[in-house]
């Protein structure tokens, strides 16, 4: 896949994370970031539980997921400090 799709479909996994997490998201620019660590985090939990889904849609899927686990965990280290 290449780049520019990885930024299109994390942008669109992180956005929709956002809006599922927070409701408001966090910005396009941080929105994005959150799809593509979301992505490598969700296909590292994916490869842990040996869950491999492929094409763009899987891509989608396993960013969104990871995104949400993501947020998630910020929320869990900023809700204790």
């Amino acid at each position: 896949m290449s780049w520019i799709w990885h930024l299109v479909l994390g942008g669109i996994a992180g956005f929709l994370a956002g809006k599922v997490m927070r409701g408001d998201g966090y910005g396009v620019i941080v929105d994005i970031i959150l799809g593509l660590v979301g992505g490598w985090l969700g296909g590292w939990v994916g490869g842990l539980l040996h869950i491999n889904l492929g094409g763009s849609i899987g891509y989608l899927i396993t960013a969104f997921v990871g995104a949400v686990l993501l947020v998630w965990i910020v929320r869990l280290v900023k809700g204790s400090a």
